[in-house]
């Protein structure tokens, strides 16, 4: 798809790539154009309007080059399902393809909000999937979409029991557990308690919800004694 390419370079900006691609180690720097990402969501506005059947078709042609029509690929979808259960067929398509965090982050579309119930039966699942990006992806969902209303007190101990050296998958976990203290604090802290993360994890959410400005001074004080003392 030529002419999206032409239209994403269009929009380079140089410094910016030399910045982002310092944040995704691993990712070919050659392989980044350097698209801000409300310049590739107002593109891929743009280009649903202009023509939709171009679009379509450069969705269904898989892997793409350039980091930035990932990340285009994923504006796609989230302007194109009109319902939960399709956003989560065409995300279910491109995940094999993702291979970075920022692509895989902001893939969780707003539509997920209209059926709940639905995201957290298709998606828990994938937390035991062999790709990398999968499990981050239904990770980052849980703690987008299943903190608040539709939270489970036992996603806290699902969530525990993964065990991987992967380090994009521990900075999901870790980032939500530090979100989890933020909006479920009162079940959240008797995971810390417990001591039943990993301890790279553990520290890590601690350090997170330390860092926030929901966290109360007095549950801050509380946590920092709660560090696990490397030996």
């Amino acid at each position: 798809m030529e002419q999206i390419t032409k239209r994403l370079m269009e929009l380079q900006d140089l410094k910016y790539r030399d910045f982002h691609s310092k944040l995704m180690p691993g990712i070919d720097k050659e392989l980044v154009i350097g698209v801000r990402s409300p310049d590739i969501k107002k593109l891929a506005k743009n280009l649903l309007k202009e023509d939709k059947d171009m679009v379509l078709e450069f969705m269904h042609k898989l892997p793409h080059r350039y980091y930035e029509e990932n990340n285009l690929h994923g504006a796609f979808i989230g302007l194109i399902a009109k319902t939960p259960c399709e956003a989560l067929k065409m995300i279910d398509e491109f995940l094999p393809y993702v291979d970075n965090w920022a692509t895989c982050d902001t893939l969780p579309p707003k539509i997920f909000k209209k059926d709940l119930n639905l995201i957290r039966a298709h998606v828990m699942p994938w937390l035991y999937s062999s790709e990398t990006y999968r499990v981050r992806f239904a990770i980052v969902t849980m703690l987008g979409y299943l903190l608040e209303d539709e939270f489970d007190a036992c996603d806290l101990y699902i969530l525990a029991k993964i065990n991987t050296e992967e380090y994009y998958i521990n900075m999901a976990i870790a980032w939500y557990y530090s979100f989890a203290l933020i909006k479920q604090y009162e079940d959240t802290i008797k995971v810390f308690e417990e001591k039943i993360l990993g301890t790279w994890v553990h520290n890590k959410a601690i350090q997170k919800a330390i860092e926030s400005y929901r966290i109360t001074s007095e549950q801050k004080e509380y946590l920092r004694t709660l560090k696990i003392k490397k030996c």
